[in-house]
């Protein structure tokens, strides 16, 4: 037995997009010249460019493609900072504490090498970023925040986040707001061009950037896409050809972009469908492992909601008092069942699940985080599997206990 469950850290490749890259790899051209050759490989490129445009609610010379979700996200929050501390002094970034590592390593690193200022806005109890708390951070920080960046959806605890008070607070602020959709995409609606004009948003100030990656959606690794309104200036962060707006140079991977159309084509297609028929898998799984560990809880915001998707329809985030979230894991692991923890694992030390601990739960209830994501390759079956063997092995984890003590090498 070898069950598959933790489609946030990557799903499978569709077939869609496996015979897309080898039709598109077996052609010769690089899209930057100017034979026949090249314009055919260029003509592959911008269909690609033009299908995800589409999913993203945006022009087709609006998207960047770089090589996935960590390269869009650092393009956005660095280029966007350099950028506006071009014309004046906007030293301030407003982002929050249980933002990916992709979005927290470049922002620490803004603040350690070019003196950004890094304000953190308030999680709610579910994980969702404090609304009124970025207006009055707006407002205290008046003209000198560069940028505000959040996820779209937690990666984590799969909580959605309030998009239309995130996008009315920036756009009132005059300030550009980046949205990490690598998580969201292909789950929950990620329309740029429909948010921006629901608030009204004019120029480069609102929702002007949103990340993506393919690998999420059941495309190949090593690509993502940047959505860039066409009014927001970036500094690069690669300097050569200018190939893409002279925002990202580099030869462009073809085979790759149109595999990743191929399953952004097919995601989008069928995102309403499937997400109600992994919602209702991971409902049965919550409620299963609840009834089987009474005293577990889950994390991040409510199953259902009378105001639409609150939370992504393949996440249940659980923890488990008494267990280390990482012997959940291995126990799993050696049971043929694979998920992920709620915590970065370093040197062989476990670490609790930082987004957690913004959310304010304690220490422990970090440590015992275990995350189960659902994809377009679950099956009822693997629900069965998963719900049969948890008892035994929060029962074993539990054995373990809480790596709390200090542990002497004799």
């Amino acid at each position: 037995m070898a069950i598959y469950l933790d489609h946030s850290a990557t799903t499978p490749l569709r077939p869609e997009a496996a015979a897309a890259w080898l039709e598109a790899a077996a052609t010769t051209g690089n899209s930057s010249s100017i034979h026949s050759h090249g314009q055919g490989a260029r003509r592959a490129l911008e269909d690609a460019r033009e299908t995800i445009a589409g999913t993203l609610g945006v022009d087709g010379i609006e998207v960047l493609f770089v090589s996935g979700g960590t390269e869009a996200i650092n393009l956005a929050i660095k280029g966007l900072y350099w950028a506006r501390n071009a014309t004046a002094e906007r030293p301030v970034i407003v982002t929050s504490r249980g933002e990916h590592h992709a979005t927290l390593d470049a922002v620490e690193w803004l603040s350690e090498h070019e003196g950004a200022d890094v304000v953190w806005l308030r999680l709610t109890d579910d994980g969702s970023v404090d609304a009124d708390n970025l207006s009055e951070t707006l407002a205290r920080h008046d003209g000198r925040v560069a940028l505000v960046t959040v996820l779209a959806a937690n990666n984590e605890v799969g909580t959605v986040q309030p998009l239309g008070p995130l996008a009315r607070a920036t756009t009132d602020a005059g300030v550009p707001l980046h949205l990490d959709a690598v998580a969201a995409y292909g789950h929950v609606s990620v329309d740029l061009g429909a948010v921006r004009a629901s608030v009204g948003a004019v120029g480069p100030v609102g929702p002007v950037a949103v990340s993506v990656s393919a690998h999420k959606v059941g495309g190949p690794q090593g690509i993502g896409a940047l959505a860039l309104h066409r009014s927001a200036t970036v500094e690069p962060l690669l300097h050569g050809g200018g190939q893409q707006r002279r925002l990202r140079s580099g030869t462009q991977d073809i085979a790759s972009a149109v595999a990743f159309a191929a399953a952004a084509r097919v995601a989008s297609g069928d995102r309403m469908t499937e997400g109600a028929r992994l919602a209702s898998m991971r409902d049965r799984l919550v409620h299963g492992v609840l009834e089987a560990v009474p005293d577990a809880t889950v994390n991040g915001a409510p199953l259902e909601s009378r105001d639409g998707p609150t939370r992504l329809p393949g996440n249940a985030h659980f923890s488990f008092p008494g267990c280390q979230g990482d012997s959940v894991l291995f126990l799993l692991d050696m049971a043929g069942i694979s998920v992920s923890t709620g915590s970065a694992c370093q040197a062989g030390v476990p670490e609790p699940s930082h987004v957690l601990l913004a959310m304010g739960r304690p220490e422990e209830v970090a440590r015992s985080a275990v995350r189960v994501t659902l994809g377009h390759t679950t099956t009822e079956d693997d629900v069965d599997a998963f719900l049969r063997v948890i008892p035994d092995v929060i029962r074993s984890a539990r054995r373990a206990g809480l790596s709390e003590r200090d542990v002497a090498i004799r």
